[in-house]
């Protein structure tokens, strides 16, 4: 069994903004460059957000295709974009940047509530997502802000929705959702179904100690802007040092650090 550790970027997201952190990339290029700098200190996975001219989030498959061409032109990182709430509004607008045909794509398998509104993902939704992803063979990564989010991806694997096996992002500590402690991430990952591989983050405050289990407890691991905007108290982060963080931090627990060919071949994606 492959024991490697695959170290996903989230270098931007939805929310972050430049006030809130000079470092957070927000342009096509700024986003290359970010993501080729943590490829080089051993992220195997960028996951990524759009964002328009105004900085705001987009599902915009043109601004999408540009990311992913800039990213492609520097480095053979696994390009994951994300399906999210915030980047469109309808199945089609949040649909859209799949047909792309990236290797993978995020899936939220159920609704949950962010600080100031609802993560809405309805059935109709959740069962489109899953029929374009199958038809553009691009692997979901099931987003689970909660538990029954786990127990839905399995109903719908069971429908020949999603293939198996299935690839988890455990989303610990979104206020409004599960809280990123031990208790509850041991939880998660004893509700994975067999063979499933997983990843896991953490929000905020809880970001450091949720990796560093996840490590433990032989999953792979998120870092990013996207998910802690300070690498300790009052010091912002950068993507880079994030990354290099966790690869240490890895590495002192006896886990080497996945290649994105590697990666590919634990998570089931053909090589580029």
């Amino acid at each position: 069994m492959n024991n490697k550790l695959i170290v996903t970027i989230a270098p931007t997201g939805n929310v972050p903004t430049k006030k809130d952190n000079p470092n957070v990339p927000i342009t096509p290029d700024e986003i290359a460059e970010s993501v080729y700098r943590c490829y080089q200190e051993g992220a195997a996975v960028a996951h990524i957000h759009a964002r328009d001219k105004e900085g705001k989030p987009t599902a915009d498959p043109e601004v999408f295709r540009e990311i992913i061409e800039k990213i492609r032109a520097k480095c053979d990182i696994v390009i994951q974009i994300s399906t999210g709430a915030r980047g469109g509004t309808t199945m089609e607008e949040r649909g859209a940047p799949i047909d792309l045909k990236p290797e993978m794509a995020s899936l939220a398998t159920g609704s949950s509530n962010f600080p100031n509104k609802v993560n809405s993902n309805p059935p109709d939704l959740i069962e489109y997502l899953c029929k374009k992803m199958l038809e553009n063979d691009v692997k979901p990564e099931i987003e689970c802000f909660d538990v029954a989010m786990i127990t839905n991806a399995e109903y719908l694997a069971k429908k020949g929705l999603i293939k198996t096996p299935m690839h988890f992002n455990l989303v610990m500590n979104v206020p409004g959702s599960i809280k990123g402690t031990p208790k509850n991430l041991f939880h998660m990952i004893e509700m994975l179904p067999r063979g499933s591989t997983f990843t896991v983050m953490g929000v905020g405050k809880a970001h450091l100690q949720m990796t560093a289990l996840g490590i433990i407890l032989g999953g792979n691991v998120r870092v990013g802007l996207e998910d802690v905007l300070e690498y300790s108290p009052g010091v912002p982060a950068t993507n880079e040092a994030l990354v290099k963080r966790i690869v240490k931090l890895a590495r002192d627990y006896g886990r080497e650090i996945a290649t994105p060919d590697e990666a590919r071949e634990i998570l089931g994606l053909k090589k580029l």
